[in-house]
């Protein structure tokens, strides 16, 4: 749990990946529109993908030839009652 927990937040510490996130909150969106809201190299654009995917942040289902891209609301819910249990722990 502790891995997975390092991983959801290491996705979370860079401000295009946190961007990506806020902007598949309003529904799933291709590689291609993701890519339309950032000024990036593929290349860079394919990497903090590859960062959300491993750490479990996000989907993705291939379309024909798109990479569909889904928030997984659930993996980021459990790294933060992660979080906030680690106040209720007791030193």
């Amino acid at each position: 749990m502790e891995r997975r927990l390092n991983a959801v937040f290491e996705a979370l510490a860079h401000p295009v990946r946190r961007r990506v996130l806020t902007l598949l909150g309003d529904g799933p969106l291709s590689a291609g529109d993701i890519a339309g809201h950032f000024d990036l190299t593929k290349p860079t654009l394919s990497s903090h993908f590859a960062k959300l995917r491993e750490a479990g942040l996000v989907t993705v289902d291939r379309q024909g030839t798109s990479l569909i891209y889904h928030l997984n609301l659930s993996v980021l819910e459990q790294a933060l009652a992660g979080l906030l249990s680690l106040g209720d722990k007791k030193h």
